[in-house]
């Protein structure tokens, strides 16, 4: 009997001890592509997510922040599933991730049906947040993106004419497309020829030779990264001699390491560039960034930070931990400095201008920040 007694004496302080280690805690999940198609951006923002951590702690309302990762496998129903075992299994109060907008398309309904707050650090197509309360991004929108881009080549590139060549794959390299055509339209340009490929595509001569015969002064490829890189390199070995544009799936270390000297050149759109407009948090992310992997911060991971900062902020203000009091507190967001700079958020979307960079010498440089009036 005293065994007995013993026995449940220690299930109730294991118990106990577990509501109070709980109740200490506050967690967060990420929902992340850590591998599959697009690893380097999940691997990138989960990278900048705890080195901002490192500069702004690891504690709010008195509570520690546990992180739950779950892998994504850069696919749609993985991201579905992992965002129901985030909510349901691990108890999360709010969720990162995942990075791209035909996974967050997949997770958002669900977050919806559940009250749960999700911020995408870098999922751009705009029905991400489209009718939506639960659904948050900490960059720009596609149609904002693709207009600046088309303003670009306009006025600055003086393209007179363009060809696309987009992902049928993916959600957002096809939104981008559409975007850019119509303002690049609107504008008076002229697009000759629009071709089609898929994620894992590795042969694209058939494309680039329609697009080369209709002599375009640009090529907009608003791709990911492995696509943009191997699309480069063909158009070169071909002979297209015209300048190359692409927006913020450019932006991974990958493209300089399967584009080689194919991508120097290349023009992209991107929320962010590291010497430009620094605010305190912003130059501390950027030095101990530097400090820890000796190269230049990466917008993927410097957008995964701003999602951290952006909830840590909310709940702060919320004054509680209740999924639907974050979410009411992330949509009063304004003028927040994060990584990027400032950060105002309108119906889940945030404004934040968009940059300019070019290839030069194996890496990004600034070039412009574009406004579209």
């Amino acid at each position: 009997m005293k065994k007995l007694v013993a026995y449940f004496v220690v299930v109730v302080l294991i118990l106990f001890a577990g509501c109070v280690w709980a109740q200490d805690t506050i967690r967060i999940g990420a929902n992340l592509e850590m591998t599959g198609a697009v690893a380097a951006y999940g691997q990138m923002i989960w990278e900048g997510i705890n080195l901002v951590r490192e500069i702004v702690g690891d504690e709010v309302l008195g509570k520690k922040v546990e992180l739950v990762l779950v892998d994504n496998k850069s696919d749609k129903v993985e991201s579905a599933n992992a965002a129901t075992r985030l909510i349901d299994k691990d108890k999360v109060v709010a969720m990162i991730g995942p990075a791209i907008s035909g996974s967050m398309l997949a997770v958002g309904p669900i977050c919806e049906e559940k009250q749960v707050p999700v911020i995408s650090a870098t999922a751009t197509n705009p029905l991400v947040t489209q009718g939506k309360k639960f659904v948050f991004r900490a960059c720009f929108l596609d149609p904002y993106q693709a207009a600046a881009a088309a303003v670009f080549a306009r006025n600055d590139l003086k393209a007179e004419t363009a060809a696309i060549l987009s992902d049928i794959a993916q959600d957002y390299c096809v939104a981008l497309g559409n975007f850019f055509k119509e303002e690049f339209e609107k504008r008076g340009g002229k697009i000759v020829v629009e071709q089609n490929c898929k994620t894992g595509d590795q042969d694209f001569s058939a494309q680039l030779t329609t697009i080369i015969n209709a002599n375009p002064d640009i090529l907009y490829v608003p791709n990911y990264y492995t696509e943009i890189a191997l699309i480069s390199r063909q158009a070169r070995d071909l002979g297209f001699e015209g300048i190359i544009l692409s927006a913020d799936g450019a932006d991974a270390p990958e493209l300089f390491e399967v584009g080689g000297d194919a991508v120097e050149g290349l023009y992209h759109t991107a929320i962010w560039d590291a010497t430009k407009g620094l605010n305190e948090v912003g130059q501390k992310y950027i030095d101990l960034y530097k400090e820890k992997y000796g190269k230049d911060p990466n917008m993927f991971g410097a957008l995964g930070a701003d999602a951290y900062l952006i909830l840590i902020d909310a709940i702060k203000r919320a004054g509680s931990t209740d999924p639907v009091a974050i979410r009411d507190a992330m949509e009063d967001t304004a003028d927040l400095d994060v990584v990027t700079g400032k950060v105002t958020i309108e119906n889940g979307d945030a404004l934040k201008p968009v940059v300019v960079r070019k290839v030069e010498g194996g890496k990004f440089n600034f070039v412009k920040t574009v406004a579209v009036e």
